[in-house]
């Protein structure tokens, strides 16, 4: 019977390994940003001329967007990698912020991200409010960003409450 679970324990705790394909996929996908993101930018220098100021800033933050969600899948990516395959030895000039990520900062991340990305493409729909002028799409566009702050407010709230008082280090 003990070899049984010793089994089954050892199978699960080999099975963080199938996980590794889908961070190569991210990062993958982080190519296919890059891609997209030069490929958008020469686009943009092509028709500079012709843009107006509007239309320019739109542009640009499509461009910021695109960074964004490679910034969130790298988070991803790392705390995936740390947390379930294999425990990262920063080097020295690595960011402080990029390895040993608790789950809480990590949601706080993830969600902070989506808000912004979620601002920029509301700035980037309001700025073209003048072309469509939609109340009910306004409405979305203010208050899906709002409903992500609204949701980070309350994790850091319930990551504070969930704290015990003898846990200095966070």
């Amino acid at each position: 019977m003990r070899q049984r679970r010793n089994g089954f324990e050892a199978a699960v705790f080999l099975s963080r390994w199938l996980l590794a394909p889908f961070l190569v996929g991210l990062l993958c996908a982080i190519v296919l940003l890059i891609y997209r993101f030069f490929a958008d930018l020469y686009d943009l220098a092509v028709r500079l001329a012709g843009l107006g100021w509007h239309e320019l800033v739109v542009e640009v933050l499509n461009l910021v967007d695109i960074a964004l969600v490679a910034n969130l899948v790298v988070i991803v990516v790392f705390y995936a990698y740390e947390n379930f395959i294999r425990k990262v030895e920063p080097g020295e000039d690595w960011p402080a912020g990029l390895v040993e990520v608790d789950f809480g900062a990590l949601k706080q991340r993830l969600l902070g991200s989506i808000a912004v990305i979620a601002a920029v493409d509301a700035l980037a729909w309001y700025l073209e409010l003048e072309k469509a002028a939609d109340s009910v799409k306004l409405g979305w566009a203010v208050g899906f960003p709002l409903m992500f702050a609204a949701a980070m407010l309350m994790l850091a709230a319930a990551d504070r409450l969930s704290r015990h008082p003898d846990d200095k280090s966070k």
